[in-house]
Formats: structure tokens, C-alpha cells, sequence
């Protein structure tokens, strides 16, 4: 079997949980089948990239999208089957499937209506990556929800698709890559304190990651309890300010050594360092299909605080691997008490974060394997080649 995977992130250009996942998928794929990746950016040896067409290149960031797509789908040839990872492939998913009369299958690691935040960043273009979505999803021949959450929200977002079409297939953690590092030099370099146990985040700043929630939270944090930010690439000025603004007052009342922002990207290296010394990992997520992030943390042995939003009940089991803590809408305030209040309880009882640590990681090792996670994706590519004959 041959197929075209389609992306936006690869390697060394993954930035987020769908590059992660589309990155150790199509390592295991190719360990079953012959594996085509159209993908972004600058030219690599182990997939074919497309840059932004000069013609667009001070377009909207959706009709670049859509520029790129054609320049994938032109590039594809002799696949079987089509599967786009993220509205940024799913224009190039759906038009190649019809284009070469082939099934397309999309993952589905996020949905648009589940993210109208995404207004401020793209402008009108929201409008087009809602339509590329909603167009591919319902002419797909299989979409894989990355967690029953996430499939739930594909039939309430899109009610036109057939819910026999939609299969689950977790995400999956590498728990050789993530496991505990007893150095420190890393952290030290960025100047992570690794003496002290802390509260750590990692992600994007966007809203859907709840960064601004965590600020708030933090507030109520025992004041020598520090918190570590690893954050970067704000989806708005707007947002970047507020994150700012959020540290400064921080720093303010717990003191700088108390707040640390590490304002950069930073290598997986550093990050499983920072991952195995903090006390507790927090996710406070508005929304989140899965959460590769919680496995990660996980598979380093640290107990998890996070949101109970999507997919991330079906990782962090409740008061085993860690803590969850419901999220309302309609509540930021009383979410972001009760985030801080698990946060102080998990970090005042370090024996019992100790234990929900090695439950996470025995938990990561054997759920969430990346090689039996495709060996279930290829099964999904073959049931959609069949349907099809």
C-alpha cells in the first residue's frame, strides 16, 4: 500500500501536537507501508515541501493555505489512499482524493467551531478554513478521531457526516524518547531552577491552551511554590500582551525566581528535563481533542492537573495519574480556583504526586504505544480502499 500523507508541520518544523502526532505516525507507518509526506516549508530529504506561492506571498493566511494545497496535490502521484492532518491539509486532502479518485482520510485533531478565537488571528480567513473543514469532512471516506471526545465533536460540529465513517484512533506517545532525565543542565541553561519542584505548562500561546486561565490560577498558588512557563508564539499581539501582563503581576507578588518564562522554542531535550523535575504538570485547556502534551508529562513520571475538556479524561485518569478539574464556560473564575486549589494539593503531597507519576508513565507505556496506534491506521486505510472496490 501506498499513500499521500498530507501536512502542514514536519520536522524540524513541528510546533504543535498535530506535528507530533503526524511525525511518530509516519515513522511507524513506514516501518508497514510506503509513505508519501507533502508537507510545508523549506526542502528536507524525507518529504516533499511547498512554500507559499510568490503570487500569495502577502495573501491571508487561508488563501496561502490554499495555494500550497494545489502545489501538494500536483506533487502527489501512484497513492492509493490521501490523509490530511489539520484544516492546513485538509483542502489539499479533499481536492487530491477527487483529482485522483481515491479515498481521502482525514485525523481530526481539532475542529473550527470548537475554536472561534481563531476569528482574531485570521480574519476573514476563518471564515475560508471553516469551509475547507466542514467540505472535507463531509465528503471523506473515513475521518479518525483522535478520542471518543473528538469524535463526539465531529457529528455535534458537522451533523451531515456518517457516524460510520468516524473512527477512533488515539494519539500515541514515543516512551523511549519521553522517559525520565535525571540531568539538569539543560533546565539550568534556560535557568529552570531544578532544586525547587514546580508547576510547569508547555504550549502555544493561544487561547485554547488556557495560559491566561493558569496566570489567574497561579494567584492563589502557595507563594513558594514556583510556576515555569515554557511559551511562545503568541496567536495575536493582543494575546501576547496579555500573557505579559499576566508574568509581570505574577512576578510582582511571588517574586521573579517564583516566575519564570522561558520565551522561546526549545529542544525535545529540554523539554523532557523540564517535564521529569517539575512537581506537576498543568494543562488547564479550554479545549484539547487529546492532549499529546499529557502523555508526555506522563511518560516522565509527573503527575498531570488538568481540564476535563475533550479527549484528555480518556489520558488522565482521575486521582491515579493526576487531577482533573471541570472547565465551564459560562466560570472562568471558579475554574481557575479550582485549578490552583489541585495544583497546591498535588504540590503539598509529594509522595502522592510521586505515585500518580509512575501510574502516568505505566499508563503511557502501555495505552498509547505509537506502533499499535498505526497498525490500527493502516486497518482504517484498508477498510476505505475496500469500500471503495
Amino acid at each position: 500500500m501506498r499513500i499521500g500523507l498530507i501536512t502542514r508541520e514536519w520536522p524540524p518544523e513541528a510546533y504543535g501536537g498535530a506535528g507530533v502526532h503526524v511525525e511518530y505516525l509516519t515513522r511507524e507507518l513506514r516501518r508497514l507501508i510506503d509513505v508519501d509526506v507533502q508537507c510545508w516549508g523549506a526542502p528536507r530529504e524525507d518529504a516533499t515541501a511547498h512554500e507559499v506561492p510568490a503570487t500569495l506571498a502577502d495573501a491571508n493566511a487561508s488563501l496561502q493555505t490554499m495555494g500550497i494545497s494545489l502545489a501538494q496535490v500536483a506533487a502527489l502521484s501512484d497513492v492509493e489512499l490521501v490523509h490530511s492532518h489539520t484544516w492546513y491539509a485538509n483542502f489539499a486532502g479533499h481536492v487530491g482524493g477527487l483529482y485522483l479518485d481515491v479515498p481521502h482520510v482525514i485525523s481530526a485533531h481539532s475542529l473550527e467551531p470548537r475554536r472561534p478565537w481563531k476569528a482574531e488571528q485570521l480574519g476573514g480567513g476563518y471564515r475560508l478554513s471553516s469551509w475547507i473543514e466542514q467540505t472535507a469532512y463531509e465528503r471523506a471516506d473515513r475521518i479518525i478521531a483522535v478520542s471518543h471526545g473528538m469524535r463526539a465533536d465531529v457529528l455535534d460540529c458537522y451533523p451531515d457526516v456518517d457516524p460510520d465513517k468516524v473512527e477512533v484512533v488515539h494519539n500515541g506517545i514515543d516512551t523511549e524518547l519521553y522517559q525520565p532525565d535525571p540531568g539538569t543542565d539543560l533546565l539550568e541553561a534556560v535557568g529552570i531552577d531544578p532544586s525547587r519542584p514546580y508547576v510547569l505548562f508547555v504550549g502555544r500561546i493561544t487561547r485554547q491552551k488556557g495560559i491566561a486561565h493558569l496566570l489567574k490560577a497561579a494567584e492563589r498558588m502557595e507563594a513558594d511554590i514556583p510556576l515555569v512557563l515554557i511559551a511562545s508564539s503568541p496567536d495575536t499581539p493582543e494575546l501576547g500582551a496579555e500573557v505579559e501582563a499576566g508574568v509581570a503581576a505574577l512576578r510582582e507578588q511571588k517574586g521573579a525566581a517564583n516566575m519564570v518564562w522561558v520565551n522561546e522554542h526549545l529542544s525535545r531535550g529540554h523539554l523532557v528535563q523540564a517535564l521529569t523535575h517539575a512537581g506537576v504538570f498543568a494543562c488547564p485547556s479550554v479545549y484539547e481533542p487529546l492532549g499529546i502534551v499529557n502523555l508526555e508529562a506522563m511518560a516522565c513520571e509527573t503527575a498531570v492537573v488538568a481540564s476535563d475538556v475533550g479527549g484528555i479524561p480518556e489520558v488522565v485518569v482521575e486521582g491515579e495519574t493526576g487531577r482533573l478539574v471541570h472547565y465551564d464556560e459560562a466560570d472562568p473564575q471558579g475554574f481557575e480556583v479550582a485549578v490552583g486549589d489541585a495544583l497546591n494539593a498535588v504540590m503539598s503531597d509529594p509522595a502522592r504526586a510521586e505515585a500518580m507519576g509512575r501510574a502516568g508513565r505505566q499508563r503511557a507505556v502501555e495505552q498509547f504505544g505509537w506502533d499499535r496506534i498505526a497498525g490500527m491506521t493502516v486497518d482504517v486505510y484498508q477498510r476505505a480502499i475496500d469500500a471503495r472496490s
